[in-house]
């Protein structure tokens, strides 16, 4: 069904009113028609109702038609505007489509074909100026909306940044009270620690068995507590960046077989077999050994923690491009993959709990993943629950310290900057074939 269209012809002259009408019956245009004999009601009109199309004559006995349309545009009354005219006058057309007509008309062309054409043309450009008026305002809505939310985010950006600042403030202040603190603490542990292996000695006196008891149990817990302390402290250090590798080159298969030796006691205490497999050509490293030390102890008293029953192996192998990997294998509980992400965060133990079975600060591999970072390593995690873990470490040869890099004679380096050993000796605690420990087992 055509679409209903409703007209609107403002003219003196009622004959060329009557054309028009008869122009637009005669081309089968479904329409609602009005006429105006003047421009006085035409504002009036077009504020009340909704148009399709107006014609307007160009020649009006109250006002000329350029400055009415030139009012009705300004007005910003919107509706599609033909213009009829006397004559052919491109220089007029110009003017009023300048002014805000929609199209124009000479009045010797009115025919129904033509005037249906004009008419459908005028009200197809409307609607398509009044689309792309609506898409432009959508546009500068949408911009608008945009320079707010980019405002927003700038203002947010800018409290993220204050809080920022803030946060690291107060972790600087954190990690200073916690040094000083930590630093406070140990002097008092380390005389209480003393103190309690002077009286443990015969020369100072028989204890009882009770009080040998109870003073080991003191020397016991101190010197845990002093762990921990320890370890609060390199944490602090770490977090400011004020902890710095003191290099120097050492036998790292020696270091291996001495924390070896410190911690077999409490691998005994559980009746848990520790191995050791050193495969290096060169066991010459350059690295700060009391750190590389540290980071073994972590690891081996963590396998040794959480194992029951079984074995600990430590593997110590050569890698391409001048690395070494320090592997620790455990028959352990085992870590859940949803908390590989988690472990290595400070504080965080798999078993966040205040009744967990198994103590400590959550700092330990925190540390080391420090550690070995600044170190210019890696660090890679097996794991499967009941099984066992496996921590591997990969760490440069030789690692790259600013402040320590003379203390490296040029003497010990070859052409490939690996240190030379005086024999080249391969040095390991002891030989055992994957076949002798069981390495299968170690296989997550």
């Amino acid at each position: 069904m055509e679409e209903t269209l409703k007209i609107l012809v403002v003219g003196a002259d009622e004959i060329d009113r009557m054309a028009i009408r008869y122009a637009l019956t005669k081309a089968g245009v479904q329409m609602e028609l009005s006429e105006l004999g003047d421009s006085n009601d035409l504002f009036s009109a077009l504020n009340n109702s909704s148009y399709d199309c107006v014609f307007l004559d160009y020649r009006l006995l109250d006002q000329d038609a350029l400055i009415l349309i030139q009012q009705i545009h300004s007005s910003e009354i919107k509706v599609p505007l033909v213009v009829l005219t006397n004559q052919e006058d491109e220089q007029l057309a110009i003017q009023l489509i300048e002014a805000g007509a929609t199209d124009y008309l000479s009045k010797s062309r009115i025919s129904p074909e033509t005037l249906a054409q004009v008419l459908r043309n005028a009200i197809r450009i409307y609607r398509a100026e009044m689309q792309a008026a609506l898409a432009n305002q959508q546009i500068r809505e949408s911009y608008e909306q945009l320079i707010s939310k980019n405002q927003e985010l700038e203002r947010q950006q800018q409290q993220i940044q204050t809080q920022n600042l803030k946060l690291l403030e107060a972790s600087q202040v954190k990690s200073h009270f916690l040094a000083t603190m930590t630093h406070e603490f140990r002097t008092p542990m380390n005389a209480i620690i003393g103190f309690s292996q002077i009286l443990l000695r015969p020369k100072c006196g028989k204890l009882t068995h009770g009080q040998a008891d109870m003073v080991e149990r003191i020397l016991n817990n101190g010197k845990h507590l002093l762990i921990l302390l320890n370890e609060i402290l390199d944490f602090s250090k770490l977090e400011v960046g004020q902890l710095d590798l003191k290099g120097e080159i050492f036998d790292v298969s020696k270091v291996i077989n001495l924390v070896i030796g410190e911690m077999r006691s409490l691998a005994d205490a559980k009746s848990l077999s520790l191995l050791v497999q050193t495969d290096l050509q060169n066991t010459l490293v350059f690295n700060d050994p009391v750190r590389v030390k540290q980071i073994l102890i972590n690891l081996i008293s963590n396998a040794i923690k959480f194992t029951d029953s079984g074995e600990i192996l430590v593997e110590v192998k050569e890698l391409p491009a001048n690395r070494v990997a320090i592997i620790v294998w455990d028959t352990g509980i085992g870590i859940a993959p949803k908390d590989f992400k988690h472990i290595f965060e400070v504080f965080r133990q798999v078993d966040q709990s205040i009744t967990r079975k198994y103590p400590g600060t959550g700092l330990g591999l925190a540390i080391i993943d420090s550690l070995v970072q600044i170190m210019g390593g890696k660090i890679f995690l097996e794991s499967k629950l009941g099984i066992g873990s496996m921590f591997r470490i990969e760490l440069p040869r030789q690692v790259k310290l600013t402040t320590v890099a003379a203390d490296a004679p040029a003497s010990q380096l070859d052409s490939n900057g690996v240190f030379r050993s005086a024999k080249n000796r391969h040095h390991s605690c002891s030989q055992f074939s994957k076949a002798q420990i069981g390495y299968p087992k170690f296989k997550l």
